[in-house]
């Protein structure tokens, strides 16, 4: 398993890249998943995926948010992304599929997104990327069934899955089982977790972004209210699974080395030996 982390963690910080890079090559992490908006700010910046490399790490994908259903703007922004993927050797780019929920989207700009995606695949796939569509509440991929008929629609070999276990645990959908069937599309995964199910909205843009926004209910991986064994035992038996810690909380330099810590003790060779699954803790 590769483990990453996402430079969005630390959107509230006052840190320099070489602060960050550093930091992550002595705890053990694989590279750094950089947000759209970082990627961005470092356009005049010297550095890139040789520089990165110094440090064995890499970046695995640039996670942004298209405007898909502005055909003006698309190009554009999926060039600059093509542009920023390349100098920093990710192979893959994020996106959200639209900005409202499957069933709240109509015909016409379901129609509209599908077309957007379908373009922004054809422009990634000619430079040797993948589009992942996120699993994410709010979007057409907000289940897993709407993920699938998403994912079927634009019918594209480029566009790809960013799996959300715990945005599709939220929807409802058993994670494992979900896993399994989107696992031809899965190309990364992003894992963190709540106290409890109530907690889910503390992860709402609106709230998560704003520096100001509540972070009540966001918990250590291990110990939140899904249950990420089962799920792990699956990603384990790929050493090249690539996941992304997605931490929101505070304390992200403590909470990250610790959550890395334990996933690879317990998904790395020797703990194989004994089954991950134990019975699912009580999700309140």
């Amino acid at each position: 398993m590769k483990i990453y982390i996402c430079t969005i963690s630390f959107r509230h910080h006052l840190l320099s890249l070489e602060e960050l890079v550093s930091w992550a090559a002595a705890t053990g992490f694989d590279g750094i998943e950089l947000w759209g908006a970082h990627a961005r700010n470092l356009v005049q910046d010297h550095r890139d995926a040789r520089w990165l490399a110094g440090h064995a790490l890499e970046v695995p994908m640039i996670s942004d948010y298209l405007p898909l259903d502005d055909p003006l703007q698309l190009e554009a922004h999926a060039l600059h992304l093509v542009h920023a993927a390349t100098r920093w050797g990710a192979g893959k780019v994020r996106t959200f599929a639209g900005r409202t929920s499957n069933k709240e989207t109509s015909s016409e700009a379901r129609k509209a997104i599908v077309a957007g995606l379908s373009r922004a695949a054809r422009i990634f796939d000619n430079e040797g990327l993948s589009l992942l569509v996120e699993t994410h509440p709010g979007t057409l991929a907000d289940s897993l069934a709407a993920t699938s008929a998403l994912v079927a629609e634009v019918d594209h070999p480029a566009l790809g899955v960013n799996f959300d276990a715990i945005h599709l645990w939220e929807a409802g959908d058993d994670p494992l089982e979900a896993h399994r069937l989107l696992a031809p599309r899965i190309r990364h995964h992003h894992l963190k977790n709540v106290a409890r199910r109530s907690d889910l909205p503390v992860f709402a843009p609106d709230n998560i972004y704003n520096a100001a926004g509540c972070r009540r209910g966001i918990v250590p991986l291990l110990e939140g209210a899904y249950d990420y064994r089962p799920l792990l035992g699956t990603l384990a038996r790929d050493q090249e699974c690539p996941v992304s810690l997605e931490w929101f909380g505070r304390d992200p330099f403590h909470v990250l080395a610790e959550d890395c810590r334990r996933l690879r003790e317990i998904t790395g060779p020797a703990a194989q030996t004994e089954p991950l699954h134990h019975p699912l803790r009580q999700q309140a």
